[in-house]
């Protein structure tokens, strides 16, 4: 891994980090508990990251704003889920760290994760810590301590990969149903498979193959959780889906936001300079829709029922 990164080195490793949390998807979805037992953490993040990977597969970019943007994105418009939002939430801040960038340092990189945190963190109706938030903020948090030790890239993301790990362990203790159901955080579990991918190619290793997954941390193994895990789901519809900004429309997103909450929980709305992705879980996915088509255009609606996913998991 040398003192940088550059463009080619960060699709390479966003497409490493789609085959492997794709080799490792059900590992994942079998630890989702929390914040409903639906037992898909692991297929969305994988579906999510991999928008981004096909987007760059086909790519010429080889600039590291333009592949970063590119990917934040692609991560964005094929985001799904809690974990997906949050996932394209962090790379949307690597991407805005990286611009006008061809090279980036640990101290750029650190920034970037850090502003891709506090962007999760705000973008979050209730952020709960002991899930993928708190991994991704502890492990931004110490990558910035040591970038202002020691500034490349091979110690930063090392970092940033080890405390991801340490931060995943012990989510149990800051989450009662995690400890309950005997498991970490799902959402944070995905995390660290990403980041652990990213970092095989940083340090010059090559892309993983999906039939060849990395090795992922050993807390998510061996545990299946989310199919006999009681199902307490107060909201029945994960309701997603993706507004066109129309020109001349000044509505505020905040209002928006605001009356999801209103008619749900687990709200998430990402308010970006051409569309708004929405996520909210409801009992009346019908409302939510109404109201989100006053602000443009829908591209994407996806409804699943949880309950029925959670009796599937079983």
């Amino acid at each position: 891994m040398s003192e940088t990164i550059n463009g080619a080195q960060f699709r390479d490793a966003v497409i490493s980090a789609a085959e492997n949390i794709t080799a490792h998807r059900k590992d994942v979805d079998e630890l989702n508990v929390f914040p409903v037992p639906d037992g898909d953490t692991g297929t969305n993040m994988s579906m999510t990251i991999n928008n981004a990977s096909r987007e760059l597969s086909v790519s010429s970019d080889t600039e590291l704003s333009v592949v970063a943007k590119k990917a934040s994105m692609a991560l964005l418009r094929g985001a799904r889920g809690n974990s997906g939002v949050i996932l394209s939430l962090l790379f949307r801040g690597i991407a805005k760290g990286f611009k006008g960038l061809e090279t980036a340092d640990g101290v750029q990189l650190a920034a970037a994760l850090k502003s891709g945190v506090d962007s999760a963190y705000k973008a979050v109706m209730k952020p709960t810590e002991g899930t993928i938030l708190t991994v991704a903020r502890e492990a931004a948090e110490k990558a910035i301590a040591a970038s202002s030790k020691d500034p490349s890239v091979k110690t930063v993301w090392a970092v940033i990969c080890d405390e991801a790990e340490a931060s995943l362990a012990r989510t149990p203790d800051l989450l009662p149903v995690l400890k309950k159901a005997g498991v970490v955080d799902a959402g944070g579990q995905g995390l660290c498979i990403i980041l652990r991918a990213m970092q095989d190619v940083f340090g010059g290793g090559a892309i993983v193959e999906g039939d060849t997954p990395a090795e992922a941390p050993a807390a998510g193994k061996g545990v299946s959780a989310a199919g006999s895990f009681e199902a307490d789901i107060t909201f029945t519809y994960c309701t997603e889906f993706i507004v066109a900004r129309d020109k001349g429309n000044d509505r505020d997103p905040l209002r928006l936001r605001a009356y999801l909450e209103s008619i749900g929980d687990c709200v998430v709305v990402v308010d970006d300079e051409e569309i708004i992705k929405v996520h909210v879980h409801t009992n009346d996915p019908g409302k939510a829709l109404s109201e989100g088509v006053k602000y443009g255009q829908f591209e994407t609606v996806k409804v699943e029922n949880m309950r029925i996913q959670h009796a599937n998991a079983g």
